[in-house]
């Protein structure tokens, strides 16, 4: 039986006089209740009450719709699970990242569970522990920590990971965001190359202004790109800060193309700013004769290298949690994370489209689970047969030697006619129709001869 008005008033106000910050979010996933201590924890002038909660800590969320992210419980919270996990506010230091324990509240058959949540007053600190070992909540809690990190914010999902090679990205990007040089990124297919260029651009407070030319080098004829260039070369205001052109695939620019971009962007500083994707390093296609070599180092200045997902799968448990996280931001269904299980399965798998397969493959697990996480039979066939293939991998080709498997045929043969013979070797030679001393020399040969 749900409680009555004034026994619900009178909770919220045994509630509200409690010292430790603690909140309770609906069965809708609205927050419902906030005490005093969390608002002063939380400092923000916002109203939280009636906020919806997604968990996810991936949105551009601002203001009161990014605080209700940030304490939004682990859905297994809302199945009748009790959880202890770690809270990061939005935009904060260390000192507003805390740990909460998240009770479900039964308030009735016919009433969706709630939690309630009990935010220690110790500060959650981030272990060392591998990312693949770490249960849904931690990796949440490390993606609010990642976001909140970086200081590109835009398209940070192609950057996610904590690998050496994706930190020294980081850093690349960082400093590409706050200078002016040419940029070229590489990377295989599906890596995401041209979201790092639109990072690199949108994270430049100094280039915010000016527009990016975004521009498919394959389709690109000389003609339409001084087109293009002329445009972007017209005389501007002073206050008007330059365009950025974002080449994609600049490998693939023909040679008439390669000539009235160099004649462009080599006829003087400030004419625009070049950002270009690749799949293989300019230079090394100028030594081999199948690029411009004066153009391909000037596009190179700052070169800055994506590695395949498959060489730093300790990063994909992140990356897997990111993607969704985004699909719990665009759906009703909130799902909390991959199960050991399914995170095995991932890890067994090639991932040769890189992190635009594992979005694709992690946004259909979402639709396919039923419960508070992403399970084995949650993922799409080719995981699991990706899987057996690695758990009975091929035998490798057997090599046929032309004169071992003729001596072999050969002495099976000699070995016939002798016992046809009953042992008379000129019998034996006479059948295989070999001369007698051909015969004894292949006797020899074969270790066939009697000692």
């Amino acid at each position: 039986m749900p409680p009555s008005r004034a026994s619900a008033n009178e909770l919220g106000k045994l509630l509200g006089a409690v010292a430790d910050p603690l909140y309770v979010v609906g069965g809708a996933g609205r927050i419902v209740f906030v005490n005093d201590a969390c608002l002063h924890w939380i400092a923000a002038d916002v109203e939280l009450v009636g906020q919806e909660c997604r968990y996810n800590a991936t949105g551009d969320l601002t203001g009161a719709a990014a605080v209700a992210g940030a304490l939004c419980p682990p859905p297994e919270a809302f199945r009748g699970t009790r959880i202890r996990a770690p809270i990061a506010l939005p935009g904060r230091d260390d000192d507003a990242r805390r740990e909460a324990d998240f009770i479900p509240l039964s308030l009735g058959p016919d009433e969706p569970p709630a939690v309630l949540a009990i935010v220690s007053a110790g500060v959650h600190a981030e272990g060392g522990e591998a990312l693949h070992d770490l249960a849904g909540p931690q990796l949440h809690a490390r993606l609010q920590a990642y976001r909140s990190r970086l200081a590109v914010r835009h398209h940070v999902d192609r950057l996610i990971g904590e690998s050496p090679a994706m930190r020294q990205v980081h850093s690349q990007v960082r400093l590409a965001a706050g200078n002016s040089v040419h940029v070229l990124v590489l990377g295989p297919p599906g890596s995401g190359r041209e979201m790092v260029g639109r990072a690199i651009h949108y994270g430049d407070a100094r280039s915010a202004t000016g527009p990016l030319v975004p521009l498919a080098c394959p389709l690109l004829d000389a003609e339409l790109l001084q087109a293009t260039l002329r445009t972007i070369a017209r005389p501007r205001p002073a206050d008007e800060r330059p365009a950025t052109l974002l080449l994609n695939e600049v490998d693939a620019l023909s040679e008439g193309g390669q000539t009235e971009l160099f004649r462009t962007i080599a006829s003087g500083p400030g004419t625009a700013r070049v950002l270009s994707t690749s799949r293989l390093p300019l230079i090394e296609l100028a030594a081999r004769g199948l690029f411009r070599a004066d153009l391909a180092f000037l596009l190179s200045t700052l070169t800055i290298s994506l590695p395949p997902l498959a060489e730093r799968m300790g990063d994909l448990p992140l990356a897997a949690q990111w993607y969704l996280e985004q699909a719990n931001l665009r759906s009703a269904k909130q799902i909390g994370g991959c199960s050991p299980e399914a995170l095995d399965r991932l890890a067994d798998y090639s991932w040769p489209g890189d992190l635009a397969e594992l979005e694709a493959i992690v946004r259909e697990a979402h639709d396919r689970a039923e419960g508070p996480l992403i399970l084995p039979q949650d993922l799409p066939p080719q995981l699991a047969l990706a899987g057996k293939a690695t758990a009975r991998p091929a035998k490798p080709e057997e090599k046929i030697v032309l004169e071992t498997y003729l001596a072999t045929i050969e002495h099976e043969l000699i070995v016939r006619a002798l016992k046809r013979a009953k042992g008379n070797k000129t019998k034996a030679a006479r059948l295989l129709g070999m001369t007698r001393p051909r015969f004894y020399r292949r006797l020899v040969q074969l270790g066939l001869a009697e000692g």
